[in-house]
């Protein structure tokens, strides 16, 4: 922007409001060679080094993990896998299901809740769990597919 301030004091030309116009030119300029430099560079960055790489298959696993399961009815009644428990005798149990294990405490405690089950009987087991020192809790919910997802 630019505007001459020097002349006449009466003359309409050299007013700034005149001359309140923004030059894009530089602008533009700048953008094209930004435009140019992007161009230039986006092919060095991608690998151009043809390889053939072997496939990806992963031997299945001899003896996977047998996953431990909490299940809560409604009635708050708590089963360990497919054996009843109560909030005093969980953790002993769950010690008892995990023997054998390096670090029992950090096997995943998978948890099923009935969608009636009271949040209160939900939030008893997950403390008792956090203080028997099983804090690697997952928590199991139906898979509901949505049409055209």
């Amino acid at each position: 922007m630019g505007a001459k301030l020097a002349g006449p004091a009466g003359d309409p030309r050299f007013h700034i409001e005149q001359n309140s116009e923004i030059n894009v030119t530089p602008f533009v300029d700048v953008m094209l060679v930004l435009l140019i430099i992007f161009m230039v560079a986006a092919p060095l960055a991608t690998v151009s080094v043809p390889i053939e790489l072997p496939p990806a298959v992963a031997p299945p696993a001899q003896n996977p993990p047998k996953p431990i399961y909490i299940s809560i009815q409604p009635n708050g009644s708590i089963y360990l896998m497919n054996s009843r428990t109560s909030l005093s005798t969980m953790g002993d149990d769950l010690r008892l299901q995990l023997k054998g294990k390096r670090e029992p405490e950090k096997e995943r405690i998978f948890i099923r809740a009935d969608k009636q089950t009271l949040y209160r009987e939900f939030m008893n087991v997950m403390n008792e769990l956090q203080d028997q020192g099983f804090y690697s809790v997952a928590l199991i919910g139906e898979d509901n597919k949505r049409p055209g997802g």
